[in-house]
């Protein structure tokens, strides 16, 4: 399977949740298919109860008039490369991914060939869908953040970060955000990888993301984004282990459902 060229932008979309009641993201998905019998593949890779967690999600896109929605099973079970599984995710139009633990998708998808297919399809085909929700959104970039809790993530060592899926480069997603204080592992996360975007999504708000440039948001919430670009200052690597961290000229915006994040060029406009 060829790899995706670095340089290129992606064709694919993705659409990515932050978590809560996600009614208004399974309708939007919904909408989005090309019709509503393209196979959608439900992955439970990151949920503790998957045939549980797959039942809900194949009843609800059912009751969105989607006709050819199936849960695919990608765990210590299942395992990613099996040939029917391949065939699945070849023929699929959306692949969405449940909440649950981050780690978990990471540690059943990165090195296989069902990731590199993953990747090729969303570099490659303009009307392929990823999306995720809660940890299956946090999962989507190119590295997630796994900790960080209160306070100790202002300090150095309170945080930790691991390659995600790889699909947007320098980018973090952080879900649940304003419901569970995470603004400072986001911070922290910012001040350890400059160069990156930090996105953090509160509940019942996401992105749209056409093209791998524009991120759209949608929803009832905020996303918090965090730009590094300017960052000054920074004791990263000074610091002791336990000892607080500091940077200078971080920025931090605000954006509500309608606006819209240049990836590339970080500019906010309105749709």
């Amino acid at each position: 399977m060829p790899q995706p060229t670095p340089a290129a932008l992606p064709l694919g979309t993705l659409v990515a949740l932050g978590g809560g009641d996600d009614d208004a993201l399974l309708a939007l998905l919904c909408d989005m298919l090309p019709t509503l019998d393209t196979p959608v593949e439900i992955l439970t890779t990151a949920s503790s109860n998957p045939s549980r967690t797959a039942g809900a999600y194949e009843k609800a896109f059912h009751d969105l008039g989607c006709t050819a929605v199936r849960h695919l099973p990608v765990n210590e079970h299942h395992p990613a490369d099996t040939p029917a599984t391949l065939r699945r995710l070849s023929r699929a139009g959306l692949v969405f991914f449940t909440g649950g633990d981050q780690e978990r998708i990471a540690e059943y998808l990165r090195g296989t060939e069902f990731l590199t297919h993953l990747q090729h399809r969303f570099q490659t085909e303009a009307s392929f869908i990823i999306s995720g929700t809660s940890a299956g959104a946090a999962a989507l970039p190119g590295h997630m953040l796994v900790e960080g809790y209160g306070w100790r993530a202002m300090r150095k060592g309170g945080i930790q970060t691991m390659r995600g899926l790889g699909l947007l480069p320098n980018l973090f997603i952080d879900q649940h955000f304003v419901e569970r204080g995470r603004f400072g592992r986001l911070m922290h996360a910012l001040l350890a990888h400059p160069s990156y975007l930090g996105l953090g999504l509160s509940e019942e708000t996401g992105i749209i993301v056409r093209g791998g440039a524009v991120a759209e948001v949608f929803g009832d919430g905020l996303m918090i984004v965090v730009d590094g670009n300017h960052l000054q200052g920074n004791n990263i690597g000074r610091a002791g282990r336990g000892e607080p961290v500091s940077g200078q000229d971080l920025r931090v915006h605000l954006l509500v459902a309608g606006q819209q994040l240049d990836l590339r060029t970080r500019q906010i406009s309105k749709v």
